[in-house]
């Protein structure tokens, strides 16, 4: 099979959306599929024996720390040279909706999946909340010419669904249990990552940090409580700000991880925390289970779809105080937390990369049939 991938954000940029395509692309060429990649240009021209194509970016306003590639016809004349099988547009609303009318325009089997919930996004940009029935009207227009639309959530289906958007899947999420294990635990980690007082109950936070992210919600607690120690590993728009709302906290800013680096700083904390309910999956939640850490989460529907409380994580409300307090002092009980963690190093191992791809595989095989 040809299959063309017209992404918003592809290598060597990091999040889920990276995560899971990398990974597809990587099993579709071992499976013998040609696989081409049209992304915004940041220097990547191949991955895995695929061909990555480069358009050039911009840098949008609201949105400084990431680049992104506005729509363009440049895309029309990349397909129609590849002459795909099908296309697979993800996040079709700026470059990928080029791609989703390309194939539109040439007659391919279209498959546009949903990764980034951005009008909820917009809620927390005062300045661009205008924009939210403007965003959803693209959104619609978009996956109305797919032939298989693709959420990553039951909840997100279900949103996406009373909008109006049809034929809607739910697309199997991965995690690599090899990269992310129980075994990466470091005594130096620890100590890194609590400023020497390893002591104290450890929460990571894993992501990029953004105001959707929702990781200032944390500071009040760590005001409350002297037994927590906090590391906010990654990077983003947000930092600077969050460092600010933070300083005179226990709490760390590493900068960016990837590696045996970042696989040591989940599994040396004694938990992942995950405050954000903007999420439409949350692919992190799963990194964290594979590293054997019990999940620390502000319920949300897509959250709910991986975290059974008391089970394979903890769950509290979001905004009270007293539930995430709660939560905390359940991750002390030593017998609960080994049961947890070894429960969510369970959970885990049911998700492999390559089942996840696969499944996007046989979703593009249906949108060929539908398409006739």
């Amino acid at each position: 099979m040809k299959i063309a991938i017209v992404t918003e954000t592809f290598l060597p940029s990091v999040d889920g959306v990276v995560t899971r395509l990398r990974h597809a692309v990587e099993r579709f060429v071992d499976l013998g599929h040609e696989v081409m990649v049209v992304a915004p240009e940041l220097g990547v021209t191949e991955h895995h024996g695929a061909r990555v194509v480069g358009i050039r970016p911009v840098t949008l306003p609201f949105y400084k720390h990431r680049r992104f590639t506005l729509p363009t016809p440049t895309v029309d004349g990349i397909i129609r040279g590849f002459h795909p099988d099908v296309v697979h547009a993800a996040q079709p609303i700026l470059l990928a909706s080029s791609g989703a009318y390309a194939a539109r325009r040439q007659r391919i089997p279209l498959v546009a999946s949903y990764h980034t919930h951005i009008p909820r996004y917009l809620d927390l940009y005062r300045a661009y909340r205008w924009g939210k029935p403007a965003v959803w009207w693209q959104i619609k227009r978009n996956h109305a010419l797919a032939d298989i639309n693709l959420a990553t959530s039951q909840t997100m289906r279900q949103e996406l669904a009373e909008k109006g958007i049809e034929d809607l899947h739910v697309v199997r999420r991965g995690v690599d249990t090899r990269q992310f294990h129980p075994r990466f635990a470091s005594a130096a980690m620890r100590e890194r990552l609590t400023q020497g007082h390893p002591e104290k109950k450890l929460l990571v936070f894993v992501g990029r940090l953004a105001a959707e992210k929702e990781i200032h919600t944390l500071r009040p607690m760590m005001d409350r409580r002297d037994d927590v120690a906090l590391a906010i590993v990654g990077d983003g728009p947000f930092r600077g700000e969050l460092e600010r709302h933070f300083a005179g906290t226990a709490t760390l800013f590493p900068g960016f991880m990837e590696g045996e680096e970042l696989a040591s700083a989940f599994a040396s904390s004694d938990a992942f925390v995950f405050p954000s309910v903007t999420e439409t999956l949350g692919l992190v939640i799963l990194e964290g289970m594979a590293s054997g850490l019990p999940v620390v989460a502000a319920r949300s529907g897509p959250t709910m779809e991986q975290v059974t409380d008391g089970e394979n994580g903890l769950l509290f409300d979001s905004g009270d105080e007293g539930s995430l307090d709660a939560a905390l002092t359940r991750l002390g009980d030593g017998d609960l937390r080994g049961r947890i963690r070894a429960a969510a190093r369970a959970e885990a191992e049911r998700f492999s990369w390559d089942n996840a791809s696969d499944d996007l595989l046989r979703y593009y095989e249906m949108a060929i049939e539908k398409h006739g």
